[in-house]
């Protein structure tokens, strides 16, 4: 498959709940699951992105691009982790290192000023 086949493939955007489709569109990047994207003046988090592939003429063919998404706000606190960006404060050691959950103990955040903050430990224990 070429890059131009799936650049020009629309993708449907599907809100998880209510279900129910947003309508097709052809982005001109690759919204991939904790990515936050705006359609018709609302922001939603991208949960899934799903590909169906046909056979055809002896070979698969991306046919159908689907993005599973919530309606969300854009989060204020991020942190670059190994060149992704993941939710909250990662030098927390409660932080999930997630582009979707921030942590188990302070999941709405916001980080700063959170009283169960504690600094990840850097150092190995033998």
């Amino acid at each position: 498959m070429d890059n131009l086949e799936s650049d020009s493939l629309p993708t449907e955007v599907i809100l998880t709940h209510p279900r129910r489709s947003l309508g097709s569109i052809c982005f001109d990047w690759t919204p991939q699951p904790g990515h936050y994207l705006d359609l018709q003046g609302q922001t939603y988090a991208v949960l899934e992105r799903r590909h169906r592939y046909q056979l055809k003429s002896g070979r698969y063919r991306l046919y159908q691009i689907s993005l599973y998404v919530q309606s969300a706000d854009r989060p204020q606190e991020r942190s670059l982790v190994d060149g992704r960006w993941v939710l909250g404060d990662a030098t927390c050691q409660f932080n999930a290192h997630s582009e979707l959950v921030r942590c188990a103990v302070n999941p709405e955040g916001p980080c700063g000023q959170c009283r169960y903050y504690e600094p990840k430990n850097t150092q190995q224990s033998n």
